[in-house]
């Protein structure tokens, strides 16, 4: 049975924290939430999270305190800071203590996902628990552990950057991926550059695609991607 990824928030805005913690369990992470610093620290304890999500500013004891607390007994677990600051000063205290990544307030909890993933990718965490290796899009079928398409007549080897947004372009099958998303899960940012990239490799991967008809990758105007096999229209909700 494959184990849920665990995730600590320490948020003492409980609307910000519940509506956090709501996101990150319907994409099947396991998550405890705390509200204040002394009670993440005994979480952090009992739960042995996979990632820390860290608010900076918290009555009881701040996000910087437990972060050192955290790191005096565990160097390796994944620390990432939300904060309402920005002050050049806090954000190298911040990395100085051990953090992974930062994300300000207000923040899109879709890119605050991502940024999740991509730390977990890094630090080799997640190592794909949650994710299936083989995905069936019409008649093709993707491998994605091996990086394979097979179709009816032959196997096509991908890249690793085409198997990757390919992956993730399956587990939304039918639904639209956000562009941003893809390239903070895939890149780590969303820079021009590499959004430039982005769209390069969307080509490519269209191109695998054509050998099934029925076969669609659309590119939603202003949102992002939507991979569509099968017999639904391609905008359905």
């Amino acid at each position: 049975m494959k184990t849920k990824i665990k995730v600590l928030i320490v948020e003492d805005d409980p609307f910000i924290g519940l509506i956090t913690k709501e996101c990150f369990e319907t994409r099947n992470f396991e998550v405890t939430l705390c509200e204040n610093g002394e009670l993440g620290y005994k979480s952090f304890l009992e739960f042995n999270p996979d990632i820390c999500i860290l608010d900076v500013m918290m009555p009881l004891k701040d996000g910087f305190t437990l972060a050192e607390e955290i790191r005096a007994i565990n160097q390796q677990v994944p620390i990432l800071f939300l904060t309402a600051k920005a002050l050049k000063e806090d954000v190298i205290k911040g990395f100085q203590i051990g953090a992974d990544d930062y994300v300000k307030k207000p923040f899109s909890v879709e890119e605050l996902i991502a940024r999740v993933n991509a730390i977990l990718r890094r630090t080799k965490v997640s190592e794909d628990l949650n994710e299936h290796k083989i995905f069936q899009i019409g008649t093709l079928q993707f491998d994605s552990e091996f990086q394979l398409l097979r179709t009816e007549k032959e196997e096509i080897k991908l890249t690793d950057k085409e198997s990757s947004i390919l992956a993730e372009l399956c587990k939304k099958e039918d639904q639209i991926t956000d562009r941003s998303v893809l390239l903070m899960n895939i890149w780590g940012d969303d820079s021009f550059f590499n959004s430039r990239s982005l769209d390069v490799y969307i080509t490519k991967i269209r191109k695998h695609l054509k050998n099934d008809p029925n076969v669609e990758l659309v590119t939603v105007r202003g949102k992002g991607f939507k991979l569509w096999a099968g017999n639904k229209k391609a905008f359905e909700n």
